[in-house]
């Protein structure tokens, strides 16, 4: 039994101050940490102790990854496999999960703040909005991976709700043909970011799905890209908005009374 702990830790999406408040610390007290450097900022390891293991894994195979990790908890109390986003968000977690399982090492995982969510802040959009839609799906177009049975992107995309696609900018104009095969019209809005909340590298591009290939090309971004498909987008400029009831003055709940009857209010639509 190692007497180390490994944590894997969600970065964020690559603002260094977005990682979490316990992500922060348990890195201020690693003995090892094990960054993606491919995909995470190595800003996010400046709060590491001077005497810290830092090594890159952009360069490593899981089973080498594993070897490290394990090899490392051996010597420290504190072991940190920083990953990009959210470590159970489209990362090799459980991957490296069971070699660690079966070397009796102990893990605990932090979660950490999705490019998606980052995404859609940095646009200054609502993935929801009451009577638009109540539905966020993550997915990916299928490349080199493969989707399951029956989660293909255009089966999705017949939803009509928010589609937060990862991993999919060089696939574009895969992206955009199941749009289009699930009735989404060709002026339907379309919101992609590349490296979101990145100091200084992040690049929003607003289109359609009958632009935004192009805008895309233009814009030089070829990795690292949030593609956002939603009803809601654009809300921010919308004349008319159906309110949530939370804060509708002739709702009742537990903290507040209503104050107006229903028959005063006048709720608009999108």
């Amino acid at each position: 039994m190692s007497a180390g702990t490994v944590w894997f830790v969600g970065a964020g999406p690559g603002d260094p101050e977005l990682i979490t408040v316990k992500g922060r610390a348990l890195i201020e007290r690693a003995g090892a940490i094990l960054f993606a450097g491919s995909l995470v900022n190595a800003a996010a390891t400046r709060w590491a102790p001077g005497n810290c293991v830092i090594a890159d894994s952009k360069d490593m195979t899981l089973e080498q990854m594993s070897a490290w990790l394990i090899a490392q908890a051996g010597k420290h109390e504190t072991v940190v496999r920083l990953q990009t986003g959210d470590p159970g968000l489209y990362g090799a977690l459980i991957e490296l999960v069971q070699p660690l399982d079966a070397a009796g090492i102990a893990i605990q995982v932090v979660p950490g703040v999705s490019s998606a969510m980052a995404s859609a802040a940095a646009a200054v959009e609502s993935l929801t909005l009451p009577e638009v839609t109540q539905t966020v799906i993550f997915t990916r177009v299928e490349g080199r991976t493969p989707m399951p049975e029956g989660e293909s992107l255009e089966a999705l995309a017949a939803h009509h709700s928010t589609l937060c696609i990862f991993l999919s900018i060089t696939l574009m104009g895969r992206v955009t043909a199941a749009l289009t095969a699930a009735g989404w019209s060709p002026d339907a809005p379309i919101v992609v970011v590349h490296k979101a909340s990145w100091p200084g590298e992040e690049k929003i591009v607003r289109g359609t799905v009958s632009t935004i290939q192009a805008l895309c090309r233009e814009a030089k971004i070829v990795s690292q890209a949030m593609i956002i498909a939603s009803p809601t987008l654009g809300a921010r400029q919308w004349t008319t908005l159906a309110k949530s009831k939370l804060y509708d003055a002739s709702f009742t709940h537990r903290f507040r009374r209503a104050s107006v009857p229903v028959s005063n209010l006048t709720l608009g639509t999108p």
